[in-house]
């Protein structure tokens, strides 16, 4: 009785991490991709946040890589000895594993800070950029639905950009295009966190990030005082691009409708 209590309960624990990967920041953009076939998370970077987090995140990777690689000792034992049974049980037990999500604990654009600033001319930088632009090109390729696992291939590249190199002047541009993909994931918070750098590392940027931040706030974390004085940033600076007339037409609506908001309730 006491296993078939414990076998529901991981049932139900595991059935509730596949249907929460589908709600609003569930981190399916920070899920690691099939680049490499590797459970290593963020173990490997050099930026240092809290020691706490970055010590108990580094630890799990290295226990993801830990069981994985013993599964695979395993399975290699079992399959020289000839036990089909327990041969069986253990690429199972991998290919659960396997299926299990696994994220990303820490954002690189967390990492880098918002002080860093997109400056110079490095060619290598731009072509680690050009590589995850076709990546994100052909992951579009379908008009009914993207591929998710080329979209987190295309991630990792612009997070590798803003990490190996930080002054170039592709930081912001990867910052956007990222941001572009966490929105797509539903990962609003994280989505915020790429447009703010990207006005952060370029404040000259000639992308719409600060009315991207606005509406993410406004419309997705319901944060509207925050949202409210980025919309007026924004008019301020990415409204003065005539190509962005519709942000700024859209932003004024929405200056007018929280400030109406904020009186009525005064």
């Amino acid at each position: 009785m006491a296993k078939r209590v414990l076998s529901t309960v991981a049932v139900i624990i595991l059935l509730n991490v596949l249907v929460g990967c589908q709600d609003i920041d569930s981190g399916r953009g920070r899920l690691t991709s099939d680049s490499t076939g590797t459970l290593l998370g963020a173990a490997g970077t050099t930026y240092i946040v809290s020691a706490g987090e970055t010590d108990f995140v580094e630890q799990v990777a290295v226990n993801r890589q830990a069981y994985q690689r013993g599964l695979e000792l395993l399975i290699g034992y079992y399959n020289k000895t000839g036990n089909s049974m327990k041969l069986k049980w253990a690429q199972g037990e991998l290919a659960g594993l396997n299926s299990i999500p696994q994220y990303k604990y820490i954002p690189d654009a967390e990492l880098a800070g918002a002080d860093l600033r997109a400056s110079t001319s490095i060619p290598e930088a731009d072509d680690m950029y050009a590589d995850a632009l076709k990546l994100e090109k052909e992951a579009n390729v379908l008009l009914v639905s993207k591929n998710d696992n080329l979209l987190r291939l295309a991630l990792d590249k612009y997070d590798r950009l803003i990490r190996t190199y930080p002054s170039s002047d592709k930081i912001d541009d990867a910052a956007f295009r990222a941001g572009e993909i966490y929105e797509y994931f539903k990962d609003y918070s994280i989505a915020l966190l790429y447009y703010k750098r990207t006005y952060q590392w370029d404040p000259d940027t000639i992308y719409p990030a600060r009315f991207m931040s606005a509406r993410i706030l406004d419309k997705r974390l319901h944060r509207n005082a925050e949202a409210l004085e980025l919309y007026q940033d924004a008019l301020k600076t990415e409204g003065m691009y005539g190509k962005y007339r519709l942000w700024r037409k859209y932003a004024e609506d929405r200056v007018r409708t929280l400030r109406k908001t904020y009186r009525d309730n005064d």
